[in-house]
């Protein structure tokens, strides 16, 4: 088949990329990032460009069979960006492939559009209340997804917990420059809440199965995680321990960090904004059934699995983002003052 992934020079972009490559098919790659994949440069169409330009993503949608639309303005862009991107941008991808009898427009949203849940775990059919531009983007994209799909395209709708794996920094990085420096790492609160994270290369396989599986079966909304994860202490843990330097994680006390972090967020001081920090220390995990059920879904990797593979990959490719920083997952994000902070961990 010929699949056309919408931010293919991104975290996931790169690593669904790789997978339907190994199985034989067809890619085009529309991002308004380079791609600079040496491994996979000149296997695959490269269109430069963004979803937002009409001219762009038709000409991008040519002959596809089906897109996988991966594309997304993240949490640190911009309000008026994220809005744009992630719902214009879905609005006309959509037009676009039904115009050009695309047979499948695989959707990725995020649980993010669960908002700051009250209970677990979350269902499909729970109430959707997204935190900041980002969280509200997502369920105004999936609402643009369920009108065409009424209209009789096959859009699946998949919704991930934070995925990490080969590529991933962003974030993660912060927390993977203080195990590698030998320093333990600060966690808001007592770090005994469950905070279900996922592999790329589970999500990958439910993206998969979305694409290959009868329509009839697909045509839905499915939350996607990992089935194996402890507390946050502990997952966490394993990063420090394979470390090595026999540092640990260490909570603080939620109420005073939070107003901190939210002080330093405003002043521009710090990377992480509302929704990492207000859910770092809630519970915060999916049920899965409803994709293993319907899909066959079947993570591989545990929460430890995944943030150690991540880890390996990190260390590994350190000279690869040296110096590099940015807004995207695929490099570090700057740590601002929190750099500072390192020092007494």
């Amino acid at each position: 088949m010929k699949f056309l992934i919408t931010g293919g020079a991104g975290f996931l972009g790169i690593n669904i990329v790789r997978y339907l490559h190994l199985r034989g098919h067809e890619i085009v790659s529309l991002d308004t990032a380079d791609f600079d994949y040496p491994d996979m440069k000149d296997k695959i169409k490269i269109i430069k460009g963004d979803i937002r330009n009409e001219e762009v993503v038709d000409e991008a949608m040519k002959e596809i069979d089906i897109v996988i639309h991966t594309a997304a303005a993240l949490p640190l862009y911009k309000p008026e960006d994220i809005f744009s991107t992630d719902i214009i941008g879905t609005k006309l991808l959509l037009e676009s492939s039904q115009g050009n009898n695309v047979k499948r427009f695989i959707h990725i949203s995020s649980t993010a559009v669960y908002g700051i849940p009250d209970h677990h775990p979350l269902l499909e059919d729970d109430k959707l209340d997204g935190v900041g531009p980002y969280g509200k983007a997502k369920i105004e994209a999936e609402g643009e997804c369920l009108k065409f799909r009424a209209k009789g395209m096959c859009v699946p709708i998949l919704r991930p917990k934070s995925f990490i794996g080969p590529e991933r920094l962003g974030v993660f990085a912060l927390f993977y420059d203080w195990a590698k420096d030998g320093h333990g790492f600060p966690m808001i609160g007592n770090g005994k809440n469950k905070y279900q994270l996922l592999d790329v290369e589970d999500l990958c396989d439910a993206i998969y199965l979305c694409a290959t599986l009868d329509e009839k079966i697909v045509n839905d909304t499915f939350n996607i995680g990992a089935k194996e994860y402890t507390t946050m202490k502990e997952d966490y843990q394993s990063v420090l321990d394979y470390a090595k330097h026999g540092k640990k994680i260490k909570g603080l006390p939620e109420k005073p960090i939070i107003l901190l972090l939210k002080i330093l967020e405003a002043l521009k001081l710090s990377p992480l904004y509302k929704w990492v920090y207000e859910t770092a220390s809630k519970d915060s995990f999916v049920s899965i059934e409803k994709a293993e059920k319907i899909l066959g879904y079947k993570p591989k990797y545990s929460n430890k699995d995944a943030l150690v593979r991540n880890y390996k990959w990190y260390l590994e490719h350190l000279n690869d983002f040296e110096n590099k920083s940015g807004v995207s997952h695929r490099v570090p994000w700057k740590q601002g003052i929190l750099k500072v902070a390192k020092i007494f961990f």
